[in-house]
């Protein structure tokens, strides 16, 4: 295991970004708080900003930049679930992991198929972060979990490149298995 996966908050499944939403915002502490920048008057004279803290690893994530609060928390809530995809590993993987009814049915939906998602879909964090729970499991061998997905390394590393910090995630632990590895692009 590299020094980064040990730096990683370990939990038991189900990993918090594979949780519907209105779970997750349950585990967390919300704070609003005002913030400056566009928007003019309104925005300064009311807390529409959110902050939430995800009570049981710690993580915060944090939006402001829109005049609504719930428009904002969307957005933070958004934000935490991808925090939680790259700082949050689960101590159960590979699989094991399939008896949680998340994984099983993000399994079950993206086998198999193209791994391209919009910015906006809901499952993208959620995914990340089982595929990072995979690659950690196998040693960043991705013809490994490409196979167990029924789909190429391009197509994983495709995901990955379309959210950059996830991408720095796998090049670091690649380089820490093996410094000769190259970084992938």
């Amino acid at each position: 295991m590299s020094d980064n996966a040990r730096q990683a908050v370990w939990v038991d499944p189900p990993h918090p970004s594979r949780i519907e939403p209105a779970r997750l915002l349950q585990q967390c502490e919300m704070q609003m708080v005002r913030r400056g920048g566009p928007g003019g008057q309104h925005r300064n004279k009311t807390s529409s900003g959110v902050v939430l803290t995800h009570r049981p690893t710690g993580l915060i994530a944090e939006a402001a930049e829109r005049r609504s609060q719930a428009d904002n928390r969307r957005i933070a809530l958004r934000r935490l679930r991808h925090g939680l995809a790259l700082g949050v590993r689960c101590r159960v993987a590979g699989e094991a992991e399939e008896i949680t009814p998340e994984a099983a049915a993000l399994r079950q939906r993206y086998q198999g198929g193209p791994l391209r998602m919009a910015e906006s879909n809901p499952d993208r964090p959620a995914l990340l972060s089982l595929l990072l729970d995979d690659l950690l499991a196998e040693a960043c061998e991705l013809s490994v979990v490409a196979r167990r997905w029924q789909t190429s390394s391009s197509q994983i590393v495709g995901l990955f490149r379309s959210f950059p910090p996830a991408l720095e995630l796998l090049n670091r632990w690649r380089q820490a298995q093996d410094p000769q590895t190259r970084r992938l692009r």
